[in-house]
């Protein structure tokens, strides 16, 4: 009788103190959302469309790597200017969709003028959360975040949140430089851990986006 009551004892002590314990993804997760981040730009948003950025990103070959083409739908989550997003609008064509989301209204507003002023009705801007682009569900078959993770002050929810837009097979792309968090990069070791922790797998990773050896695109799908 006495060894059942102290069973029962050590199984009721067990249930209370396993919350207490953080799995690693809970520990990773504190980690990541804690570690330094650049301030979000709002200076002058034409800045991003420098003569030649095209090729010294080679945006073309990017597109070409997410599978972006005729009838697809298209997220490019930092929009800024939207510089990508009215080059991948052009590629996508009137049977696609690009939905440039960003957090700064001005750059919403930006983007709005700039849609129209092209005559690319096929861009619908989104004015989203920090921790949640707010796109529609199942509604991207590729993602692009071009030098804009290293903002990302809550990358981990960020991408959870992403996960139901993202159609069957979609890829998500991030272009970035090797940085400490607040030089506007981040390191690339940092940004893998934190992206397979959020559900995802690394797929490709390729170093052509510029010549400095700072740059890095890394490539992503929803882990199965």
């Amino acid at each position: 009788m006495f060894k059942r009551r102290l069973l029962l004892f050590a199984l009721v002590l067990a249930s209370l103190t396993l919350p207490l314990i953080e799995s690693p993804s809970v520990f990773s997760l504190a980690q990541s959302q804690n570690r330094k981040t650049s301030t979000p730009y709002t200076g002058d948003l034409s800045v991003f469309d420098s003569p030649g950025r095209d090729e010294r990103l080679q945006v073309n070959r990017v597109m070409d790597i997410l599978g972006i083409g005729p009838g697809r739908h298209v997220a490019d989550i930092g929009a800024g200017s939207g510089w990508f997003t009215v080059r991948a609008a052009k590629r996508v064509g009137e049977g696609g969709m690009v939905y440039a989301v960003d957090i700064n209204p001005a750059a919403i507003q930006y983007i709005t003028d700039r849609a129209q002023k092209e005559k690319l009705p096929n861009i619908t801007t989104i004015l989203s959360h920090s921790d949640d682009p707010l796109l529609p569900a199942n509604s991207v078959d590729a993602v692009l975040l071009l030098k804009t993770y290293h903002e990302v002050a809550k990358p981990e929810a960020l991408l959870r949140n992403l996960r139901a837009a993202l159609r069957p097979g979609a890829k998500v792309g991030i272009i970035d430089r090797n940085g400490n968090g607040e030089n506007h990069g981040v390191a690339r070791d940092v940004v893998v851990r934190e992206v397979t922790a959020s559900g995802y797998e690394l797929t490709a990773t390729y170093d052509f986006v510029k010549a400095d050896n700072m740059d890095y695109f890394l490539v992503f799908a929803v882990r199965p």
